[in-house]
């Protein structure tokens, strides 16, 4: 990449979730001090007094379009950092008319049709690496195809689509019954265009999920990499992290590193795993193109992807770093945690582990330097925790 003035260089983070705010204070801690945020009007990295930069976007391209025009007309050059799918969608839209001033973290050729769950099992099956058998269904009538499939199963939209449209991120399914029932509303999800990954369930909760996470540029070299796994998931074993720890077998690193080469992937890259205890194998779940909600856990065992990200992209030399496994270092959201003992019975247990145990604990969003951040959490804890403890008595 050619070098670029640094003073009229910005780091533009989209969205501002937990994701998005430990995307702000690693770039900060790094000394990258030029960061933007783009998010739809409220979020926690919306008062953090680490943005220099903030416009309000919603989820089509055009806005979004817009807004880096403006912020152009500051900046020489903007180095991108999607949080979720739909961003990436829309960036790849925008691919033509914004590369000439934006880097943008993703391999246009193939980023699309590499978001697909079922072309993720697909490559899986070609190189080797494990993954759940799966029954892919993009017509009403692939409902009928999962008799070599053994139950419970668990289905997701092929692509991510719980963003626009009204679908569930995860389904499971424990007998043929409750398949049966579910099939009518498949039916009609698929009508509306969206396709199904349906897969047998991998046994045993969300403590025994794993992660690779690197930066690959688009010379196919992999410049820094971790491994992880999460403790825990909110609301439940099929949601999003709560907390993680940067514990992870080597196994995890090398399947990693052959998913991420396989689907010629640039950017940031993260093939998630579970441990099959049956056959002790780790098993493809799906891979984000993008930095998922708890990437920070690479960043607090020594290894910075994000600033990897702005450094290649700005063509300034590169650090290269090892990931601390020497001791166990737990990444602590209370966002997730305080609500999930409301919402799972006897998480008690997980949560005195996930806060109390490990040699090192780094709380998600806690900073006194940067307190907002963490008063708008208190708000949003309150509205989480009343909203689980409704859920779990069948109030809500």
């Amino acid at each position: 990449m050619s070098e670029k003035n640094l003073d009229k260089t910005c780091a533009l983070v989209l969205g501002g979730h937990v994701n998005g705010y430990s995307i702000v204070k690693e770039l900060y801690e790094q000394e990258i001090k030029n960061i933007a945020l783009f998010d739809p009007g409220k979020s926690l990295s919306r008062f953090s007094n680490k943005v220099m930069y903030r416009a309000v976007i919603d989820n089509t391209p055009e806005t979004l379009f817009r807004e880096l025009k403006k912020l152009h007309q500051k900046y020489e050059y903007i180095v991108i950092y999607p949080t979720d799918d739909l961003q990436v969608e829309n960036l790849h839209a925008l691919y033509d008319e914004v590369s000439d001033f934006c880097y943008l973290p993703f391999n246009p050729d193939t980023v699309i049709q590499s978001s697909d769950k079922f072309v993720q099992y697909e490559t899986c099956e070609r190189i080797g690496v494990p993954y759940p058998k799966t029954v892919n269904a993009k017509a009403a009538e692939d409902l009928d195809s999962i008799e070599s499939l053994v139950f419970p199963l668990l289905i997701k939209p092929s692509t991510r689509k719980d963003l626009t449209v009204d679908v569930f991120r995860t389904l499971y399914l424990e007998t043929l019954e409750k398949y049966q029932e579910s099939k009518t509303l498949l039916a009609e999800l698929i009508n509306k265009g969206i396709e199904f990954v349906i897969s047998e369930y991998i046994p045993g909760d969300d403590t025994n999920i794993y992660a690779y996470t690197c930066f690959r540029n688009e010379n196919s070299e992999i410049l820094n990499e971790w491994t992880g796994k999460k403790l825990t998931q909110y609301p439940d074993n099929y949601g999003v992290f709560c907390s993680a720890s940067n514990e992870a077998p080597e196994i995890v690193l090398t399947q990693g590193r052959a998913i991420v080469a396989a689907l010629e992937a640039y950017g940031i890259v993260e093939p998630e795993f579970k441990y099959d205890y049956r056959d002790g194998k780790f098993k493809l779940m799906e891979t984000n193109l993008r930095s998922m909600m708890w990437h920070r856990t690479g960043s607090i065992s020594g290894v910075k992807l994000h600033e990897t990200q702005f450094k290649y992209a700005t063509g300034t030399a590169v650090n290269h770093y090892q990931q601390d496994k020497s001791k166990s270092i737990h990444f602590v959201l209370m966002l997730h945690e305080i609500p999930n003992l409301f919402a799972r019975k006897s998480y008690w247990k997980h949560f005195k582990h996930n806060v109390w145990s490990g040699e090192k604990r780094v709380w998600a969003i806690f900073d006194w330097r940067d307190i907002k951040p963490f008063l708008y959490s208190l708000v949003l804890i309150a509205k989480m925790g009343a909203g689980a403890w409704l859920r779990r008595f069948g109030l809500r």
